[in-house]
């Protein structure tokens, strides 16, 4: 269900076109209180259904969301300024996520027997994976389904009730969403959209939910986790990124080139795991810049459908990726591929940067704009190093021939996902955990892991019969300590080569 109307409200707007897109109300702080309220009546009902009750009433969500996907996808098209077949790849994901969390969660999180040891021989181990309650749920604007579909398709199927702060540039996708799933679940307000500015988001942060789900910038995740500190509310944090791609000495480099300007140019740049630095191994520098710029001078920003990517969806971040071109040039750097003159508002051109020094903004913040530095390397141990010098920590990709070592240098990039030979080809695999380090965030959605995340274990035991020797009595001897410490000798005191 949607949240009713509150007294004032705001308006969603087109980026490409300043247009009106929809008006929604700001629910304030006792308005948020009560959807949680609502939350937690629901959750019991939630729960009490049992797995294959929520995985059937999950599949008729998502089955609705697959009837309503070019409504939706259309939608994200008028908020974002995204091409519309964008916004529909973009559900499609987030509709997969959903398939995965609702069939494997009982798989994941429920009951099963653990081996207790030779010291509790006699106990029966139980253990298991209990909702949480309540789950916060605060979603970005560059994927406004797919990625708060990670947290609120895996705590729904964990068994919990949610409640959805959509961001300002993007809350009809939230108001939409929980419409169709009251389609499928009409009997409880088990997700409910609550639409507004920041405070809307501070209120849900700090209402004392049972775990607050964050994607949006490192500066205000730190707001966040403050808020949260007051209740001692569990977060999990989805912040964004410097993202490297390296391609090897060997790499096919058409194939590179293709994937690295997908990487930095799709969705405007506007992409938490987009490449923003690519390092080159120096035997093939010359030819890929050659083939990474080619490929990025044919393709051009608008919202047209023959468009390559939409507008700059907030625009704020317009000064930003304008600082970023500009400081890169003034140190040195030069442009390839479009300049500083490239931010045309509300679009950016794609812009290509060389040699960009290290401690420019463009190689060292996130711009999160359709620019790319390429940076000449010796080897892949030297890629390796300068893409983890930086305090991120999300995703990275590797173009090389050899199999083993792409792979050895991928476990050696500092992050949570590395792709190869393919950008992000994690982000469709529903098994797979998504996350980062450092600056990135923590925690994880997706996955076995992102299912965990919105569950508490509960461990349970149950004596069988009873031992011999009783330790955890006062009845308790020296000789049944020294029988216990003989046999601990006996199976642990062994050396190990």
């Amino acid at each position: 269900m949607s949240v009713a109307t509150e007294r004032t409200t705001f308006e969603s707007l087109n980026p490409a076109t300043g247009e009106v897109v929809a008006e929604h109300p700001i629910h304030d702080e006792q308005a948020v209180r009560d959807a949680i309220e609502r939350a937690r009546k629901a959750t019991a009902w939630w729960r009490e259904l049992g797995w294959t009750e929520r995985r059937t009433r999950l599949l008729n969500f998502k089955g609705a969301l697959t009837r309503n996907l070019n409504r939706m996808a259309e939608l994200i098209h008028q908020e974002t300024g995204k091409p519309l077949q964008d916004a529909q790849l973009e559900t499609v994901m987030a509709i997969s996520h959903l398939d995965w969390a609702a069939r494997n969660a009982q798989k994941v999180l429920g009951q099963r027997t653990v081996f207790p040891g030779l010291m509790s021989i006699n106990q029966k181990c139980l253990l298991e994976y209990q909702p949480l309650g309540v789950v916060g749920v605060i979603g970005p604007w560059n994927y406004p389904i797919f990625t708060p579909m990670g947290s609120i398709g895996y705590a729904l199927a964990a068994g919990n009730a949610v409640v959805f702060k959509p961001s300002e540039f993007t809350p009809g996708v939230g108001v939409l969403l929980a419409e169709i799933f009251d389609t499928a679940v009409p009997e409880q307000p088990v997700l409910q959209t609550v639409t507004g500015l920041g405070p809307t988001g501070a209120a849900l942060a700090g209402a004392g939910t049972d775990k607050i789900a964050f994607t949006g910038s490192t500066r205000t995740a730190k707001r966040v986790m403050a808020a949260c500190a007051e209740h001692l509310t569990p977060m999990v944090a989805e912040c964004g990124g410097k993202d490297a791609f390296i391609v090897d000495a060997d790499a096919d480099l058409d194939a590179a080139a293709d994937a690295a300007l997908w990487g930095a140019m799709a969705n405007a740049g506007q992409t938490c795991i987009g490449v923003e630095r690519v390092y080159v191994v120096d035997s093939v520098y010359d030819a890929f810049l050659g083939k990474v710029s080619e490929k990025a001078r044919e393709l051009r920003p608008g919202f047209d459908r023959e468009a390559a990517y939409g507008p700059i969806t907030m625009p704020g971040q317009l000064d930003i990726i304008e600082r970023h071109i500009k400081d890169a040039l003034e140190k040195g750097g030069t442009a390839v591929v479009g300049g500083a003159d490239s931010v045309r508002r509300p679009y950016v051109e794609p812009v290509v940067l060389a040699d960009v020094p290290d401690d420019s903004a463009a190689v060292c913040e996130e711009t999160f704009g359709p620019t790319i530095t390429v940076h000449r390397v010796a080897d892949l141990d030297e890629a390796v190093r300068k893409a983890n010098d930086t305090s991120y920590g999300l995703a990275g990709t590797i173009f090389s021939g050899s199999r083993a070592r792409a792979v050895e240098a991928a476990r050696r990039l500092r992050g949570g996902m590395t792709s190869i030979n393919a950008f992000a080809a994690f982000a469709m695999v529903g098994a797979l955990p998504f996350g980062g380090v450092g600056e990135s965030g923590f925690g994880r959605i997706h996955g076995a892991d992102g299912l965990r995340e919105f569950a508490r274990s509960k461990a349970v035991t149950r004596q069988r019969f009873a031992l011999p020797t009783n330790l955890v009595s006062f009845s308790r001897t020296e000789k049944d300590m020294e029988r216990v410490l003989r046999l601990v000798a006996m199976v642990h005191a062994k050396r190990h080569k």
